[in-house]
């Protein structure tokens, strides 16, 4: 996966805001107001990095099985499972408060959230073997009562990213996915990646970094029409 970075692009859509990391939708770690989010097992971890030579523990919080992956958007911290995704407020950044759990069956879920949507991948596998293999597009307007608008069939989809009308859908052995989300409840597939092995994605500003199983892939996507490959790192 893909590790967070700082960003200041509080502006670009899709990304989290100010002094928030940036990572890939399978990250287990995040950076949103001088906090780090640690998620893993059973549990959410909280600490207070606003002296970052002197990290300290604030809290955990037991939140059951299979917790994978964590997003922060905004004030709201959403957080993977294999049951289902966890939404927290996180306006408050000495605490954690629990808004609401959107359940599904038990599956792979990364997530990632813009605007008032967020969208989640469902796949079978090894670790979610009686898993479905689906996009599932939530209404999180009211984030205290998630509603699923509509699930797209997939093939084996991991991780995930969104700018703007162009949503990317990892899709493992199949490759990745582009879809038109210019109305993220009607999504229509632009196009097909099929050259890679393709576990996770990040757009940053118009650059598409891809997780693969052989390396890493960077695409330009300043013309969502034409997706032009960049380059590729060789990770054996």
């Amino acid at each position: 996966m893909l590790a967070s970075c700082a960003s200041d692009s509080s502006n670009d859509v899709g990304l989290p805001q100010q002094n928030s990391g940036v990572g890939g939708s399978l990250a287990r770690f995040t950076i949103a107001n001088n906090s780090l989010y640690i998620v893993g097992g059973e549990d959410l971890h909280l600490y207070d990095i606003s002296n970052p030579s002197n990290p300290r523990k604030k809290t955990k919080q037991r939140l059951g099985f299979g917790i994978e992956t964590v997003f922060p958007y905004n004030d709201a911290l959403f957080v993977g499972s294999q049951n289902g995704m966890y939404i927290f407020d996180i306006s408050d950044p000495t605490k954690l408060k629990q808004l609401a759990i959107y359940s599904h069956i038990t599956s792979c879920d990364p997530v990632v959230v813009q605007g008032d949507r967020a969208f989640v991948t469902l796949r079978d596998g090894v670790d979610c073997r009686f898993g479905s293999n689906l996009l599932d597009v939530i209404d999180i307007s009211d984030l205290s009562n998630p509603k699923l608008l509509k699930s797209y069939p997939m093939q084996n989809p991991h991780g995930l990213s969104i700018d703007g009308d162009d949503l990317f859908v990892c899709e493992g052995r199949f490759g990745m996915k582009q879809f038109d989300a210019t109305n993220p409840d009607a999504l229509t597939e632009k196009r097909l990646f099929e050259d890679f092995f393709g576990y996770d994605v990040i757009t940053l500003g118009k650059n598409l970094i891809v997780i693969g199983k052989d390396g890493l892939y960077q695409y330009d996507y300043s013309d969502s029409d034409n997706v032009k490959f960049l380059s590729k790192i060789d990770v054996n």
